[in-house]
């Protein structure tokens, strides 16, 4: 069993390559559905954002699980594998769990620390869950990775600002053009990230705020929160005439923005109009850029801009990253004893079948006695039982863990207290050996017990 991740993001491509790539939301079930059908794919998990793609799996074997996740994006994306392997990343085991670590901290994201991608990897775990595609190694993995992150934005100085790309939009706005109280400005998109973006120009004293949306009373519910006004999509010509600055966000697959909808507004204006693209695919076609008074940034122009925050923020990202390192070694800890744990259940039930059995002999030998009585019996043989096993498997659990050798241990611990396959016949009942005449002594002892519900 290994854990693998195959991918691209904003580090490795540009964003013309990225948006070739990207699953929408509309067809990423029945592709979380088709690449658990794959050889060798046990678990997945997508995460899709506008600055990664990347597959998370548990497979039986690295190759064979690579060879199908990259046959899988060849033929779902109509792409050759030649140019796939050219472009995508794959890490093995404790560089993907790390990896994983590190994308849902925000450590990974183009501003450091960023909150939105840990929603991001919380949705797609939840998708693949809901499809039966994660078992227990993610389901263990996934909970531990989302609520460290929750625990890393809420204790450590990287989440003391509200920064993501959205953030880094309205501040490259700010750079530009100064002030933006005064300014208009059209939200094109009332998902996600409109919303966020909506939220950070109104925080920075924005007043005129259009949103612009396929659905209009999403845009309705949006605009209401921030004292804006709501167009559906059919207006976006309208919302553009008069705007200062424009930032879209829309899921869609060719250009909502054309390079004639701007010539015919530049007709009837003169000042210029600043455009920032945060889609993918890209929503503004990119020939607008070279248009005069024009002044079009795409996703991966923010990158300059958040450079200012990196430093302290990079600070904070070392201890965390110390952090991670702990986070992996207990994950890895809890994985060595997976293998142990069918046996740790299997010695369980075989010491409680014989605890039942011994207790349910004193009942033939011993009919008079009360319930109150058996409770105790029963009460105390249990804690014995479990007193004799604690130790043991507290020990069998620490041998396994980092051990080279560990199938031999666990035949070993297996044949030690018999717990092989083919023995699946009842226990022998044990042989309890009680004379009438120490029935007195039984229930004298019995009432000098205390017990506890």
């Amino acid at each position: 069993m290994n854990i693998i991740v195959t991918g691209l993001n904003y580090k490795t491509t540009s964003i013309q390559i990225r948006e070739r790539f990207t699953f929408n939301k509309n067809m990423l079930l029945r592709a979380i559905q088709t690449l658990q059908n794959r050889i060798g794919i046990l678990e997945c998990v997508i995460v899709s954002t506008c600055n990664r793609t990347e597959i998370y799996s548990v497979v039986d074997e690295i190759n064979t699980g690579r060879n199908s996740i990259i046959a899988f994006l060849s033929e779902w994306f109509n792409t050759d594998q030649s140019e796939l392997e050219n472009i995508i990343y794959v890490k093995e085991n404790d560089n993907a769990i790390r990896h994983l670590f590190r994308v849902s901290c925000g450590l990974d994201s183009l501003v450091i620390g960023e909150t939105q991608i840990l929603g991001q990897v919380k949705d797609a775990f939840f998708h693949s869950q809901q499809l039966n595609a994660t078992n227990k190694i993610f389901n263990k993995l996934f909970k531990q990775v989302i609520t460290f992150a929750k625990y890393v934005h809420t204790h450590t100085e990287i989440g003391k600002q509200a920064v993501s790309v959205s953030y880094a939009a309205v501040e490259l706005g700010k750079k530009v053009l100064g002030n933006l109280s005064e300014k208009i400005v059209v939200i094109l998109g009332a998902g996600r990230m409109g919303e966020l973006t909506t939220q950070h120009l109104y925080s920075n004293g924005v007043k005129k705020i259009i949103v612009v949306n396929r659905t209009y009373e999403h845009a309705s519910e949006l605009a209401k929160r921030f004292d804006g006004v709501a167009l559906g999509l059919d207006q976006l010509s309208t919302a553009l005439k008069d705007a200062d600055i424009v930032i879209s966000s829309l899921e869609a697959q060719c250009n909502i923005i054309t390079k004639q909808q701007i010539q015919a507004i530049f007709e009837q204006r003169k000042h210029p109009l600043f455009l920032i693209d945060i889609g993918v695919p890209r929503n503004i076609d990119p020939e607008i850029s070279y248009m005069e008074n024009a002044f079009l940034y795409d996703i991966d122009d923010l990158e300059s801009i958040v450079k200012s925050n990196f430093q302290d923020r990079a600070k904070e990202a070392d201890k965390i990253e110390e952090m991670i390192f702990e986070e992996v070694a207990e994950f890895n800890m809890w994985l060595d004893t997976l293998d142990v744990v069918p046996l740790i259940t299997k010695l369980r039930e075989k010491s409680m079948t014989v605890q039942e059995e011994a207790i349910h002999q004193i009942e033939n030998k011993l009919p008079n006695l009360t319930e109150y009585e058996l409770k105790v019996i029963r009460k105390f043989s249990k804690s014995i039982v479990n007193q004799l096993l604690n130790e043991p498997l507290i020990k069998m659990k620490q041998m396994v863990v980092d051990n080279p050798n560990k199938d031999e241990l666990i035949e070993i611990f297996t044949q030690i207290f018999s717990l092989e396959e083919e023995n699946k016949e009842k226990f022998q009942e044990p042989t309890v050996q009680i004379k009438g005449s120490d029935i007195k002594n039984i229930r004298f002892a019995l009432n000098s017990a205390p017990i506890h519900s």
